[in-house]
């Protein structure tokens, strides 16, 4: 029996020749290093629930960033722990607040770095929920201001993209109208577009702080059963204006960032988030 003309295999006899014809790669250029932010001076404090990642101080925070980027990694996500905390997150939205401190450190010292900045309030406030509370519920569209106020803040101190996270209704178009009317049209908005209500979040909110102090917030945050819901919300968004969408976390909904790209061919994050990192970081530990 004659072989067929066309062999596979012929295209993965050589390892270069396996890399020209690859559909898909990981590289270092994609990938974005979350560095956590807090009050003081000389602060490396490790994350219990996070091994490996650490509390840091503006100016230990700079120095952290200059060996991101030293590596190849081009570019950091920037999260904050305030000083103090109220109903209204104000810290969040502050000219002197510890992101706005950090990004003018960070920027003064490398200017090629990109840095993105986290929009939210739920570090920021009391209730530790994303949004302002009313009556025991959130406001939605009083939220949108605020959100608004934080990305305008980012962007005055040097942020090159704000990352609303906080999966309120009209997040992007409010934040887009503050950019532009106030002459950041350039700075990017990437979306945390579908981003699920999930116990993979734990790690994370014991770093920040901002486990919600009642209820959860399966009122704003996606159904983990819900993915073509996914597909309504990026659409949402992309049409608001973002640059970027996400879908947040990352290797739970492997099959929902496939149809995303597949469906909207946008540029895409994929959020690998604290409790996928804690379980990478365990399993080795396990098999020992």
């Amino acid at each position: 029996m004659a072989f067929p003309y066309y062999r596979p295999r012929r295209m993965r006899a050589r390892v270069h020749l396996r890399r020209m014809v690859r559909e898909a790669s990981l590289a270092i250029e994609d990938l974005t290093c979350p560095l956590f932010a807090v009050h003081g001076s000389k602060v490396r404090e490790e994350i219990s629930s996070m091994p490996g990642v650490f509390h840091l101080s503006v100016d230990r925070l700079a120095e952290e960033a200059h060996e991101v980027a030293s590596l190849g990694i081009p570019a950091i996500l920037l999260f904050g722990l305030p000083a103090r905390k109220d109903k209204q997150g104000s810290e969040a939205y502050a000219e002197d607040g510890i992101v706005q401190q950090a990004v003018r450190a960070i920027r003064a010292k490398d200017s090629e770095l990109v840095i993105v900045t986290d929009v939210c309030l739920c570090g920021y406030t009391t209730h530790g929920h994303c949004g302002i509370v009313h009556n025991g519920r959130i406001d939605n569209d009083a939220t949108l201001e605020l959100l608004a106020q934080i990305a305008l803040s980012h962007a005055q101190a040097g942020a090159d993209l704000v990352a609303p996270s906080a999966m309120m209704d009209g997040q992007v178009k409010a934040i887009r109208h503050a950019l532009d009317g106030n002459g950041f049209s350039k700075v990017s908005i990437m979306s945390y577009a579908a981003k699920y209500a999930s116990s993979f979040y734990g790690p994370f909110r014991e770093a920040t702080d901002c486990a919600p102090g009642f209820g959860d917030r399966s009122a704003y945050q996606m159904d983990p059963a819900n993915a073509r819901e996914a597909l309504r919300e990026v659409a949402l968004d992309i049409k608001e204006g973002a640059d970027i969408v996400m879908v947040k976390p990352a290797l739970a909904y492997l099959d929902v960032i496939y149809r995303v790209k597949q469906r909207f061919g946008y540029p895409l994050a994929a959020y690998n988030v604290s409790g996928e990192y804690g379980m990478l970081k365990a399993e080795p530990e396990r098999m020992d």
